[in-house]
């Protein structure tokens, strides 16, 4: 006698991909990813992050003297070069996330709270850079990684454990967001811009507590955007020009940060409720 096959309908619902994946079924999953990340940050102790922005087509130091090394046309040689020069950046916020790493608070003891804890994107480039840096001083770090139709892969420094997979941008801005005490962001494109904004536009809302944000790259921000233009056309207010410096040195970075509030082993302060 054949054996019956089973309806979907036997499977416990955590087996049922099927019905998991329903479209009525969006706001658990959205629930799912909230909470995948929240636990596994609670059961390492993250209680605070900086988050460091910025594009994921910056080379490392290496790679860019490679390309140029074999670059044998004009044109790769100009690209090459571009590539040495955007190089600058990886190393910096390699730098700036050894130097958070080692006073913010995440090297914390065992079953301390960690503070300060590095959390990117979980891309290459700026992402890749920040997350090295605190890989190399024994500090943990987060990636928050995001599923593309162009499969954007992990980096290879960030804390394995603290590495997540999204569907949902919302609910990866949302966890990039909430425990975040600083922002530091380099150079970059839509994406950064975007991050960028949605945090300037929740601080200047209070939709979000004030924190410390920086910029890398003076020449750069000042060129591609023209922040005083803004308050020229009255756009923003000549005060919302004073949510963020703009610095060059990881150094400078750290000590705009501290001036600007940022404490180590200190918690972000809670937004308010509605």
């Amino acid at each position: 006698m054949a054996t019956k096959k089973l309806h979907p309908s036997t499977l416990l619902a955590v087996e049922d991909l099927d019905f998991l994946l329903r479209d009525e079924m969006r706001a658990a999953r959205f629930g799912m990813e909230y909470l995948k990340a929240e636990l596994a940050l609670r059961d390492w102790g993250v209680r605070s992050t900086v988050v460091v922005f910025g594009s994921a087509r910056v080379p490392d130091a290496e790679t860019a003297a490679r390309a140029l090394e074999a670059a044998d046309t004009e044109d790769a040689k100009k690209l090459a070069r571009r590539q040495v020069a955007l190089a600058a950046h990886y190393e910096k916020a390699r730098a700036f996330a050894r130097i958070v790493s080692l006073r913010g608070g995440a090297l914390a003891e065992s079953g301390a709270p960690r503070d300060n804890v590095i959390a990117t994107g979980g891309g290459p480039g700026i992402m890749a850079a920040a997350n090295r840096g605190a890989a190399e001083v024994g500090a943990p770090s987060i990636g928050f990684n995001i599923t593309l139709p162009h499969e954007q892969a992990p980096n290879e420094w960030s804390t394995p454990a603290l590495t997540f997979r999204f569907h949902y941008f919302a609910m990866r801005k949302m966890h990039l967001a909430m425990r975040a005490n600083a922002l530091a962001v380099f150079p970059g494109g839509f994406g950064t811009f975007d991050e960028l904004f949605e945090l300037l536009t929740l601080v200047q809302s209070r939709k979000a507590p004030s924190l410390p944000i920086v910029l890398f790259g003076g020449d750069y921000w000042r060129q591609v955007v023209n922040f005083e233009a803004l308050a020229e056309h009255g756009m923003i207010a000549e005060a919302d020009l004073k949510l963020f410096e703009i610095v060059d040195d990881p150094e400078e970075g750290w000590a705009a940060l501290v001036r600007r509030g940022l404490r180590a082993h200190t918690p972000p302060a809670q937004a308010p409720r509605s």
